[in-house]
Formats: structure tokens, sequence, C-alpha cells
């Protein structure tokens, strides 16, 4: 190895080789506008580099020049009418990231923040994520600027409809499987599947996170969730500590929040605060998920309406505060960035000794080597929100099978799943990382290794 770049990961040292460094200036060259995607690549790909050193053979494949750029991306506008008959139009993508080891799988993200950047950076992350499943689904994702609140239901039908039938040549159930995401519900796939069924003929499991009454899985709604808690569970348990008895902070209250404190609950863990992107509410009897899930799902409201109807307690403007809460256990599962170093240090000063990440790339780089550094135990999402795309890949199943499993079995399927990803985390940490509690550098490790093995394998493609 020539001057190898030094970069820190937790409390040891790595030096970074050459091979990863030269990729990583590559990529900064050119994508220097592209904030969101070179932070993932960064942070992905400084981790790799001892796994690199181990296999020369990736640097004479050029495996990771290829692995950081997307096989395609496909860019449109989606022209709609609107109730007053008014034509709109938004930018839409698709980035089919990597089929390295199965068809492309990822969310459609509806929101006004989608870029590109942000749409490779989930992407990315999402190829590593599929591998961990040890699911045969290669990594993907999608979305619009589009934004469905405030929308009536014909304006998103109208959205949905003019959407796929561009993006419909460019997916199939052999080829690329989208999926719900942030702004893209059951509604939302509805409309997307019954327009991609109305031009192609094709009855198929094409999309998922469908309704249970047209080939949706029992238990996806909630697999996001669960999965995460499963996945602390795990970690926790390694490590000699439980989520029964602990205080725990849970960011956001749209599906993945809320199902993570339903699944919380019942491991005999109090959840305390949750937030949406105005504020937060603070409940020291522990937050009543009934009438969460009636002001978000049921009334689509904000998380400020529950102190009317809580007794106790409290709403704080300013949703990124939420870290100010003592609690044993912090799960953000918001949107990226959404916890920082200040963030981490207060947590550390409050007792936390467990952080699981339910959204992707929630916590800022600073923020996880604080967590490292702290000794605070740090499930990254790639690993922790597993869930929902491994529970997306069984209806996947269930649809190519005709058939339709039960709750408790996907359960079971989906435990099972959460548990093996802990396990390979832990298994490459322990030959990676500079200790063995580094998952983050575990989860990477172990991702990569099983996409770079099948690319080496099919050639150079």
């Amino acid at each position: 190895m020539k001057d190898g770049q030094i970069t820190v990961l937790g409390k040891g040292f790595c030096v970074m080789g050459d091979y990863v460094f030269r990729v990583l200036e590559g990529l900064r060259s050119r994508n220097q506008h592209e904030t969101e995607f070179l932070q993932a690549a960064k942070e992905i790909l400084e981790s790799l580099a001892p796994v690199c050193d181990k296999h020369p053979e990736y640097e004479k494949a050029s495996l990771l020049e290829r692995l950081v750029e997307p096989e395609r991306v496909i860019l449109f506008r989606v022209p709609w009418v609107d109730d007053r008959g008014k034509i709109q139009v938004n930018r839409a993508c698709r980035v089919q990231y990597s089929s390295a080891i199965g068809p492309y799988k990822g969310g459609i993200r509806l929101h006004p923040s989608v870029t590109l950047s942000v749409l490779k950076f989930l992407g990315f992350e999402q190829v590593l994520k599929n591998s961990l499943t040890g699911l045969p689904i290669g990594g993907g994702r999608g979305g619009c600027d589009f934004d469905p609140k405030g929308k009536s239901d014909n304006e998103v039908m109208a959205f949905c409809q003019s959407f796929i039938t561009e993006l419909y040549r460019h997916i199939g159930q052999d080829t690329d499987v989208p999926a719900g995401d942030i702004g893209t519900g059951t509604r939302e796939i509805g409309y997307m599947y019954g327009q991609y069924k109305r031009i192609t003929g094709l009855y198929e499991g094409v999309l998922t996170g469908k309704g249970l009454t047209y080939g949706g899985s029992l238990g996806r709604k909630e697999a996001t969730g669960y999965g995460l808690c499963y996945f602390v569970q795990s970690m926790l348990a390694e490590n000699g500590k439980s989520v029964d008895g602990a205080d725990v902070v849970v960011s956001g209250s749209g599906n993945v929040a809320i199902y993570t404190h339903e699944k919380i609950s019942q491991m005999g863990g109090r959840v305390v605060a949750m937030s949406d992107s105005e504020g937060y509410i603070y409940d020291p009897k522990g937050i009543d998920l009934n009438v969460v899930k009636q002001i978000k799902e049921v009334e689509r409201g904000r998380i400020r309406e529950y102190v009317d109807r809580a007794q106790g307690s409290e709403y704080h403007e300013g949703s990124q505060d939420i870290w100010n809460v003592k609690c044993g256990i912090a799960l953000p599962c918001a949107t990226q960035n959404e916890l920082d170093a200040r963030a981490a240090g207060t947590l550390a000063e409050n007792g936390c000794f467990a952080v699981g990440e339910g959204a992707n790339m929630p916590c800022t780089p600073k923020a996880v080597e604080t967590f490292l550094a702290k000794g605070i135990l740090l499930g990254p999402g790639k690993a922790a929100n597993a869930g929902g795309v491994a529970t997306s890949a069984l209806e996947m199943s269930q649809n190519s099978q005709r058939l339709s499993w039960t709750a408790e079995e996907v359960d079971e399927k989906l435990k099972g799943i959460m548990k093996g990803i802990f396990e390979k985390c832990a298994a490459a940490a322990g030959q990676y990382a500079d200790k063995p509690t580094n998952y983050v550098v575990g989860a990477n490790a172990a991702g990569f290794l099983k996409v770079a093995e099948a690319m080496l394998a099919q050639g150079c493609v």
C-alpha cells in the first residue's frame, strides 16, 4: 500500500487504502452537487477499506467503480390535471442501481425533497440492505417531487396514473419491483398497480405494499417497525441488555414510527416521545398509541393534537429537540440526517445505551462517530430497517406462488430474517471492524461481500 489516507471509524483508526480513496475522489469530482449521495458513499466505502485490503481481486476487477455507478437512471416528467382543470408537471426518477443478486427492489418516495442525489443515496444503501436480507433482490429506488399532502383522492389518482404510464415500461416482476416509501402508501400503490395492469394486461407481483384484496401481504404495514424492534432486541441481547423496562424515544409518527411503538410496547418498553415535521410530544406515562393512530392514520392530522386528548402530555415546537428527552433507547424513524452530533451528545449524557435507525441514514456521520466513541450500541439503517423490504420480498414470493400466508407465518419469517441480519453484522464486525460492536462496519461489509462475489462471478457487466 502507498500513502494510505486516515479515516476515523469509532474509537479506533483504520487506514483507508489508495483504492478506496481514488474511487471516492472520482465520485466527488463527478457528483459535486449530490451531497446526500456523497455522504452515503463516503460512509460505506471508507468502512469497506479493510475488506478490499483482504481481497485485492476487487481492485483488479474495478469492482468498487462499478458498484458506485447505477446500472440505469430513468428521468421523466409527470404531467397531470388537478381538480381545477390546470395541468401540473412534476419531475420523477427511477434509479436501478444493482441487479447482481436479483431484480431491482426499492421504494417510490413522493415528497418535495426528492432529488437525484437523494434517490442515488437511497438506492446505494438499498443494494446492501437487500443483500443483508439473504433474499434474491437487487437494489433500486425511485420517486418524484410530488407531494400527496393536501391533494384530493382524484388528484393523487391522476398523478399516480400518469407516473406509471411512463414507468411501466421499465418495471416488471422479474425486472424491477417498486414498493411504498414516504408519501407512497396503500392508496398510491393501488392507483399505480391499477394503471400498470390496465396498460400491460398483466396481473403480476410488480409492485409491493398492495392492498390485501389484490395480492398484498399480511404484516407488510407493520414490517419495518417490527423488524427494527427485532433487530434492536437481538443487538441488546448479544450485549446483555434488554428493551424491557426502558424508556424509548421514537422520532416520526408515520407508518414506521407507529409500528415501532407498537412492538416496543409489546416487548416491555415505554415510548415517551414521538414527533412530526413541526414538533414533538412528550408523555411521561407512555404515549397512547391508539390516540396517535387515530390522529395520523384516520384523521391525517398533526401530532400536536395529541395533547388535547391525553392529560399530562406536552407538545414542543421543533422536531429536532425530541432528542433532549431522557431515554435508554433512541429510535430515529423520520428522515435522513435528523439526528446530529449535538443530539447524539445529549443522548449520551442522558444515559441512552442503544440507537436503532428506523429511517434511512437518520444519524449524521458525526452523530455516528459520537455513538461509537461513547460505546452506545448502534443498529445502522441498512440492517435495522430492512424488515420492510424483506417483507416486500415475501410478498413477491406469495404473488409468484399464488398464495397468501397468515400474519403469524409472515411475522415468524420476519423475525428469522432480522435475527439473521444481526448475526451477519456481528460476524463481519468481528472480522473487519475496530471493535466487535461496530455494527456500522459490520453491516456494510456483510452486505457488500455477497454483492461483490455475485459481480465477480458474472464477469464484466
